[in-house]
Order: C-alpha cells, then structure tokens, then sequence
C-alpha cells in the first residue's frame, strides 16, 4: 500500500531546479505509484499557480501526479491551523490534519509546527521511506 503525503509547493519548485534532489524523488515515486499524492482543489490550484509563475517550470511536468481518485474531498479547517503564520501555507496545513497524510515541505512556517502537522523535509521523508522498506 503507497504511503499518502501532502506536497507543499516548494517541492515541485525543487524537483524542478534540480532533478537529483530528495523533492525530484519524490515527484518521482508519486508517479511510480509508491507514495499516494493527497491533495485538494486549494493546494492543487496553488501548486499550478506558482509552477507558471516561474521560468523553467511548468504545471505539465508535475500534473499528472494530481490522480482524481485521490483528490480529499472531506473538507478541511483553515482556522484550525490560524498558529501557522503564512496564511498561504495554511491550506496545506489543514490538508493534512484532515486527511492524515504526511505534509512534507521545506518551508520553515511549517516545519516549526511539524508535531501538530506531521510535517517532514522532502529529505526525511525520503529517509523514512526508505526505512520503511
């Protein structure tokens, strides 16, 4: 059974910069169907809005890994996770109480708070899957 996980946008932006990374592992096993890739209509619309944004990216190089069948429609409480500062990183946030998913991120808003948001680097989330078997 895949490991389910959030991917905040500083992971593809770091897949995208350097193929060799963790984060470019990552996208990599997400689309090798080992790790089940957890998202919602917010954090897939801001996934695509920052991947155009910037040169030498593209949405098109990572939307595939958008399933439908994994799209959480449960709903989540952005006034749950008011404590994490960016409120853009917020939607990720709650994703990931909601669903249960492992949020991974490079973003230090978020990683501050990693006990209450199960939040992982792309780094260590390679490590622990790799523990893992």
């Amino acid at each position: 059974m895949p490991f389910r996980a959030i991917f905040d946008t500083n992971v593809y932006v770091g897949a995208g910069f350097n193929p060799h990374s963790a984060s470019a592992k990552l996208i990599n096993a997400a689309r090798a169907g080992w790790i089940t890739l957890v998202w919602d209509a917010p954090t897939r619309d801001e996934t695509r809005r920052i991947l155009t944004k910037i040169p030498r990216l593209s949405w098109e190089a990572v939307e595939d890994i958008f399933a439908p069948e994994d799209a959480w429609t449960g709903g989540t409480d952005l006034a749950a996770v008011s404590y994490v500062e960016d409120p853009e990183d917020r939607k990720f946030a709650a994703l990931s109480i909601a669903s249960g998913a492992t949020l991974v991120s490079s973003d230090s808003d978020l990683l501050d708070h990693a006990d209450r948001l199960n939040a992982l680097t792309p780094s260590a989330y390679l490590s622990f899957l790799s523990e893992q078997g």
